[in-house]
């Protein structure tokens, strides 16, 4: 096995590493050469009997954890069951409940946690992002990692910080190894963002990279053609909210050269709050 380094930091950065990538679970206290291990002996076949009789009893033997029928059902079966449950929620604190209690996407089996929101919901401000990262998921709240330390300091250079905006994914459970959501689970999830919005009733709205723009505002350009460009997010009672798409803190962190465009919307966004622009 290769020594591991003994620097702190170098040790921290390839724990980084592998998380990035999606590495972020211990199955055993020590390595295994999974290789190297003899192979299970085949067990014996089953005499047709006894084989006929498992068949006939199934109840018997241990089964795993069931999904509910409506997460096994047709997406657009599952995303109308959101919509209805998402719309007889009266605040957040309900949407909330009714979330962390919906069986219908299930990524909420393989998560720790429901990353709901974080900051303060009567903001002027609400940033949208895509799906919970490892720390959002370890933690139970959306922007934890270093992601969301890059977006705390970028507010921070337009004088804003945590109580003064209200933060969220369009999925808020995280996919197994950090994976993109599949369009079946935005589709599902997306009723309970919307809904959010709606509740939170924000004067604005950051989208957090081009998947979050693309789903709220129906846009088809990437993010590096629609960043810095006001929008109206339209909601389903009729109101209208100005939104601003731009880059992803995620991204900016693998690409240090594009955060002068952050900088810009982040700009924009400030004076858009100062009723210039």
């Amino acid at each position: 096995m290769q020594d591991l380094p003994s620097d702190r930091d170098a040790l921290q950065a390839l724990l980084d590493f592998h998380v990035e990538a999606g590495v972020d679970l211990a199955l055993d206290e020590t390595p295994h050469n999974r290789f190297a291990e003899p192979k299970a002996e085949r067990a014996p076949a089953k005499a047709p009997a006894q084989a006929s009789a498992s068949k006939a009893s199934p109840a018997s033997a241990p089964s795993p954890r069931a999904l509910p029928k409506a997460a096994a059902g047709a997406p657009e079966e599952v995303a109308n069951m959101a919509r209805e449950q998402a719309r007889h929620a009266g605040s957040l604190a309900e949407l909330e409940a009714i979330l962390a209690g919906f069986d219908g996407c299930t990524l909420k089996f393989s998560a720790k946690n429901l990353a709901f929101a974080d900051g303060n919901p009567e903001g002027r401000v609400m940033l949208v992002g895509e799906a919970p990262g490892a720390d959002e998921d370890r933690i139970g709240k959306p922007f934890m990692g270093r992601s969301g330390q890059l977006l705390d300091r970028m507010l921070a250079t337009i004088g804003l910080d945590r109580s003064d905006v209200y933060v969220a994914n369009i999925v808020p459970w995280r996919p197994p190894g950090n994976r993109t959501p599949t369009p079946q689970e935005v589709a599902i999830c997306k009723p309970f963002i919307a809904r959010q919005i709606e509740l939170a009733s924000p004067e604005f709205v950051l989208c957090l990279g081009g998947p979050a723009a693309q789903n709220l505002l129906g846009i088809k350009d990437g993010i590096l053609r629609s960043r810095g460009r006001w929008y109206h997010y339209k909601t389903e009672d009729g109101r209208e909210i100005r939104a601003l798409p731009t880059l992803h803190p995620a991204y900016l962190l693998r690409q240090p050269l594009q955060k002068r465009l952050g900088w810009r919307d982040f700009q924009a966004l400030r004076r858009a709050l100062d009723g210039r622009e």
